[in-house]
């Protein structure tokens, strides 16, 4: 066991207009200011809430430092197929393909090779950002999920079947990721998910709970009651061996032929057919669809906070932006404010949520069909004018989307309304050589479509497109289009500290509740000085600019009080983030895996 100090941080800023800003206020109510930033600048850190975060992590034994390499996955399957590549002197590129490929059996309720992913590389220092996005079909039309009379349909009548399937991006992202980053034979990758297809593997107890869960919601989908559930309609239960020769035959074919066997031929024409013909909502889907897909890469979306640079993925992914600009956000505030985890921290810290969400709502979408004023959003003039709508002694309530610099002409878009999305992962990986990988995944809601293809699971990512694609006569940019990639939350993000060095890698599942996880984990890292997996287990607050939602059971609870005091309206309610991560520290690294998942680091 090696010592695990923190990296050294850098001071909080907290720049002279602002200070000569609050001077202006009242007396009372700079006396609040005052009063409040003495209590966050000198109290400790709320007890039970430290507490809480030790004992979910003594939970799951105690902290080893990996000298060498390391992967943090969702199952344990998974991460040790990721080990195996590491072991054998693969890149952390290999690693994250051979984990994702096992998570496509292990944990398909959240990912696999019939949805898609982002990835975040980084390799003697240069950084790559990969986009494999799924992306709509021909047949898609702005006004798919409208109703006869012009209403938006129910999420629930939607989600399943062939209307909500996206052309899958995840083996396409891979194969170029791989391609650029890998160290180990294509084939080589396939070896560890094709003996599990083929031996059976033990159904984790998260994918048997919602399996069961879900018994009578797939009652319509032949797929799901033959591959998951038996003959007399019970689903497997932990532990229960469960074997797919089907997806063994898919994995073979891939391992051979690479990414064609997928977009091309048999398999192509497989997936092609389970939408057309599915048995809920068909919808045409061709082979020229798949074989017209492409993974992306992308300029790495990179901004400082407090001294350490933060990078993810831009757009067609709204996830990278958002945390960044409420980071931007945080950054003219205390660290201390910012990160004690008080009832003060979680006020401000939702301020902000709610001016960034209401951005991210109304002008981001797929950079081929909109004009995404990222640079805009995150111009230090526009952040010093949407911070000072932020009130540290009282909510602003629903905020409005502000109009930043544009590059281009304006475009007058509407708010785009939320829809649910909880079948998403997240993995990150350390390989030998140093490089760093952030890779999150996803089918959208969970089991995705509830149809399946070569063995595996077709996502129903096309839900994630607005459902109205015109609002009071303005169009909504992530309105649904042919060959457009839907506006996705994902936000793998890789941070480097103000030395340049690698810090930490991380990222979660959570639907558009992923920005607020992500964004809480790197405040709970720098500004908190907390370990990766302390970070991991920090209990959580959401603001998607409207009800600020605590997490049940845990200190916050004891903030509802406070809370509503100075204006927000509180729900308080579980939830299934999964934030998993890698912190570099001295003599190794450090992971941490979200409790509330059942995640594991495995590192030598």
């Amino acid at each position: 066991m090696h010592p695990n100090p923190p990296l050294p941080g850098s001071r909080a800023r907290f720049p002279a207009r602002y200070l000569t800003r609050y001077l202006t206020w009242p007396v009372p109510r700079l006396f609040l200011l005052l009063a409040g930033l003495a209590a966050a600048l000198c109290a400790p850190l709320p007890l039970s809430a430290a507490e809480e975060g030790r004992a979910a992590s003594l939970a799951r034994g105690p902290i080893e430092i990996a000298e060498r390499h390391m992967i943090v996955a969702a199952e344990r399957d998974a991460a040790e197929a990721g080990r195996e590549m590491l072991r054998a002197g693969g890149s952390a590129v290999d690693a994250a393909i051979a984990t994702q490929l096992v998570l496509t059996m292990v944990e398909p309720q959240s990912s696999g090779i019939g949805g898609g992913a982002y990835i975040m590389v980084s390799e003697d220092g240069a950084l790559s950002a990969y986009d494999g996005r799924e992306t709509a079909p021909a047949s898609a039309v702005p006004s798919m999920y409208l109703d006869a009379n012009g209403s938006p349909r129910d999420f629930g009548e939607v989600r399943f079947g062939g209307l909500s399937v996206g052309v899958p991006g995840m083996i396409a992202v891979m194969a170029k990721a791989h391609s650029a980053h890998g160290r180990l034979p294509w084939a080589d990758l396939f070896q560890p998910a094709i003996r599990l297809a083929e031996n059976g593997f033990a159904v984790p107890p998260r994918l048997a709970d919602a399996l069961a869960r879900a018994q009578e919601r797939f009652a319509s989908l032949p797929d799901m009651r033959a591959h998951y559930y038996h003959e007399d309609g019970s689903p497997y239960e932990a532990g229960e061996l469960l074997r797919s020769t089907e997806l063994a035959a898919t994995y073979r074919a891939l391992a051979a032929t690479g990414e064609d066997a997928f977009y091309s031929g048999e398999l192509a024409r497989e997936i092609a057919a389970a939408v057309t013909e599915a048995p809920v909502n068909p919808t045409p889907m061709t082979l020229a669809d798949l074989e017209n897909y492409e993974a992306i890469e992308r300029e790495p979306l990179c901004r400082t906070y407090r001294g350490y640079k933060a990078c993810s993925v831009p757009p067609s992914t709204s996830g990278g932006v958002t945390v960044l600009e409420i980071l931007g956000l945080l950054e003219r505030f205390p660290s201390a404010l910012a990160g004690n985890r008080a009832a003060s921290s979680v006020h401000l810290i939702s301020e902000a949520s709610r001016l960034a969400y209401a951005d991210r709502a109304r002008w981001l979408g797929d950079p081929a069909f909109v004009d995404n004023p990222v640079e805009g959003l995150l111009d230090p003039e526009y952040l010093d004018a949407r911070a000072r709508g932020i009130d540290l002694t009282k909510s602003m309530g629903i905020a409005e989307a502000g109009t930043p610099p544009m590059r281009h002409a304006f475009l007058d878009y509407a708010p785009m309304p939320e829809q649910p999305s909880y079948g998403t992962s997240h993995l990150a990986a350390v390989d030998d050589r140093g490089m760093v990988v952030s890779m999150t995944m996803t089918v959208q809601a969970a089991f995705g479509a509830g149809i399946m293809a070569g063995g595996f699971l077709l996502n129903n990512e096309m839900t994630d497109f607005a459902f109205e694609p015109q609002i009071d006569g303005r169009v909504v940019a992530n309105a649904a289009a042919p060959g457009k990639r839907p506006l996705s939350s994902m936000s793998p993000f890789i941070l480097f500290d103000p030395q340049g060095e690698f810090f930490a890698a991380m990222g979660s599942p959570g639907g558009a509740q992923i920005i607020a996880y992500t964004m809480q984990s790197i405040v709970s890292l720098i500004d908190g000085k907390l370990s990766m997996q302390e970070a991991a287990d920090t209990p959580r607050h959401v603001n998607q600019n409207g009800v600020t939602v605590l997490e049940e059971g845990t200190v916050l609870e004891s903030y509802a009080r406070e809370l509503t005091e100075m204006g927000h309206e509180i729900r308080i309610e579980a939830f299934e983030s999964g934030l998993n991560g890698i912190r570099r520290v001295a003599g190794g690294y450090e992971g941490g895996a979200d409790p509330r998942r059942s995640g594991v680091a495995l590192g030598d």
